[in-house]
């Protein structure tokens, strides 16, 4: 029998959390051969029989929608309808997934062992494997992971070969197909491939689309797929793709399904096999290209601890509620079902929002690891200018502060309740050893112990390390994002007026929609007593000033790292620079400002947030892409030096004027919604 933990919160308040199961205790104890090859007879959608590859391309090539798109490639081109369907045949070939249930019982031997050998436990909520068990016998259902390493579509299946559930059928970029062996092995184990990039390509499209809807429709598998399209290199949640969602959403807009449910799926690492690529990637070292080579080569991580993994299935949504008096279905009456079109306006505008909504659901189920605080309270310390690190017991106290914080934020965290701090903070300086040092009691992040001959390579050594602590931080952004927002707004507006903070906090709130995860349409704030409301007036308590400081330093270096960028497009952005050139040049003003000691944090170096900012500054319109001139960018000098002023406004002296004037009052802990105006005094002072 595997073993259970609870991972409950103390606050009564807080959402009850499901229960966990380490699926590798009972692998530790038993036979890997014996669980490879037991009898796998998984409950599937209606008690259908999974279908054949075969029957499936059938199905596809013989869908009117596919004939149409067929026909109407070969009038505008000219080309004979037989060289179109050979070309469509093609596609499908290149596409399809061939599943083997001898290529899925060999990758459950393989990777039982792999996954031993790594970490040191896989948890999975076992009330969420059994919703998802009921979803998949009434409705297709759609598999919505999030996507933190290379592991994730491996593990998924693992976990669902485990449990005796359908094996899903997953969406792979064309990079795997090329590895030898390991390319066909997984299309064996139900991964089909797609190109990373079709736009334009109407048969491409068609044939991708009727290939997912097929399955879909048909109830052969879960279909799985990654929301955020690509690996996020930062550990924040990317801006959600809207294709494939629009894809599984449509067999029920046309009424060909009676509804789709929706998993997200949140998997949390305690440590991250590709921290150090990542890293270097964002400072723009080359990705390495998939290779069969290069996985026989990365099999020295064998030898690593890294710690272990949360998986959290999430409460299946229903397509059918979530449009409840969003969608007029009756629109896709009026032409018939096999002719391709356009998503509407209020389509489009309910699957966006059905998208933020999905990867809030994986955020908000995000396990927290102690390590994720650790490096938090590390980067702040290491900028505050003590070269000689942290006490241990100073961070411990530090952490213990941070934990009951990120709980009273309604954090997901996994702290082992009944283990000393101390024992639970040197565990995790342990499992990340390669990040942190511990000298004469004192911790601090591994800088400086490079072989750089040059200070830029010196200083792109230590940012390999300080961007891998800052992946780790960002897993808890969603948790105290919001807050740390209404802390620089208080922080930064020109008073402490209500309306001034809320302007403040409107600002930053658009200038970082590209870089955060922030659902459309609402504002949410959060008042607790670390600040108040009186009258017109927002205010700091006293025991609201450490709370301030630490959320204010969370969000620094992405206000400094959009700063530097609007400095860089007035001082020395030419008249030619491309959007192709824009990062390398970027990096090199920031190595030069880095190294004069001219900004503080390292992390303005990630070519991520430079990337962000830009397309904030571009859907500002404070910068335009001129067309025809290979993406030439045009800055608009004046509006990019004010939002440069704006987002650079220094802390008035109010705030600590005012700190000490309400040190009663009694806890608060107020969500409100704010619809584009300020919410009336009685929306925002309530008690408990």
């Amino acid at each position: 029998m595997a073993s259970k933990a609870v991972y409950s919160q103390r606050d009564p308040m807080l959402k009850k959390r499901d229960d966990f199961e380490d699926i590798l205790e009972e692998r530790r104890n038993s036979s890997d051969l014996r669980y490879a090859l037991r009898c796998y007879a998984p409950v599937v959608y209606k008690g259908l029989c999974p279908s054949k590859a075969g029957t499936l391309k059938s199905m596809v090539l013989q869908s009117d929608q596919l004939h149409y798109v067929i026909h109407q490639v070969c009038r505008e081109t000219g080309r004979a309808v037989d060289d179109v369907q050979e070309e469509v045949s093609s596609i499908l070939e290149e596409m399809a997934h061939r599943l083997q249930l001898s290529t899925v019982r060999f990758f459950a031997f393989t990777l039982s062992k792999v996954f031993k050998t790594l970490f040191r436990s896989i948890c999975v909520n076992e009330e969420g494997i059994q919703r998802l068990q009921q979803a998949i016998q009434e409705h297709p259902v759609v598999l919505l992971p999030s996507h933190r390493s290379y592991m994730d579509f491996l593990l998924m299946s693992y976990l669902l070969y485990t449990y005796d559930l359908a094996l899903p059928v997953i969406a792979a970029g064309m990079d795997f197909m090329g590895m030898k062996f390991v390319g066909e092995m997984l299309r064996m184990s139900g991964a089909f491939f797609i190109r990373r990039s079709f736009g334009g390509d109407k048969l491409y499209w068609a044939v991708f689309s009727e290939y997912v809807k097929t399955m879909l429709k048909n109830g052969f598998a879960p279909v799985e797929f990654f929301l955020e399209g690509t690996r996020s290199r930062t550990s924040k949640s990317l801006t959600p793709k809207l294709g494939l969602l629009n894809i599984v959403m449509d067999p029920f807009f046309k009424g060909e399904v009676f509804d789709v449910s929706l998993v997200p799926v949140s998997i949390s690492y305690e440590r991250i096999l590709e921290e150090s690529l990542y890293a270097r990637e964002l400072l723009g070292v080359p990705k390495p290209k998939e290779s069969t080579s290069g996985l026989i080569k990365a099999r020295k991580v064998l030898s690593e601890d890294y710690g272990s993994i949360h998986v959290y299935f999430g409460q299946p949504v229903s397509v059918r509620s979530l449009a409840e008096g969003r969608v007029n279905r009756c629109q896709f009456n009026l032409i018939p079902r096999h002719i391709p079109k356009k998503p509407s306006e209020d389509i489009h505008s309910f699957v966006n929002d059905s998208a933020y909504r999905l990867v809030r659901a994986q955020e908000e189920n995000m396990v927290l690891k102690p390590w994720v605080l650790l490096a938090s309270l590390l980067l702040q310390n290491q900028v505050s200018g003590q070269k000689r690190g942290i006490a241990l017991d100073e961070l411990t106290e530090q952490a213990v502060w941070l934990r009951d914080l990120s709980r009273q934020y309604g954090a997901f965290l996994h702290w082992p309740e009944h283990t000393p701090p101390s024992e639970v903070v040197s565990s995790s300086l342990s499992l990340h050893r390669g990040l942190v040092r511990i000298s004469e009691g004192r911790v601090q992040l591994a800088l400086g112990q490079s072989y750089a001959v040059t200070p830029e390579e010196e200083l792109l050594s230590q940012a390999v390390i300080i961007l891998s602590c800052a992946s780790y931080r960002n897993q808890a952004l969603h948790v105290f994002l919001r807050p740390a927002l209404l802390a620089s707004a208080i922080h930064t507006a020109s008073s402490n007026k209500k309306q001034e903070v809320f302007n403040s906090f409107s600002f930053l709130r658009n200038m970082f929609s590209n870089e955060f995860i922030l659902c459309p349409g609402t504002y949410c704030m959060l008042f607790t007593s670390h600040w108040c409301c009186v009258s017109q007036d927002v205010l700091v308590t006293e025991r609201g000033h450490r709370t301030l400081v630490f959320l204010t330093s969370m969000l620094d270096p992405f206000l400094q790292g959009y700063q530097v960028v609007c400095r860089f497009l007035c001082e020395e952005a030419t008249e030619a620079l491309t959007e192709k050139q824009f990062i390398p040049a970027v990096r090199k003003f920031i190595i030069k400002h880095l190294l004069a000691g001219r900004l503080r944090y390292t992390e303005v170096l990630s070519s991520d947030l430079q990337k962000n900012s830009l397309a904030a500054l571009l859907r500002l319109g404070a910068v335009r892409k001129i067309k025809g001139y290979q993406g030439t960018l045009k800055v608009n000098t004046v509006m990019v030096n004010s939002l440069e002023d704006t987002l650079g406004k220094k802390p008035a002296v109010r705030n600590q004027q005012c700190l000490g004037s309400f040190q009663n009052i009694s806890t608060l802990s107020v969500f409100f919604c704010l619809g584009g105006k300020l919410p009336t005094q009685k929306a925002v002072i309530a008690r408990l």
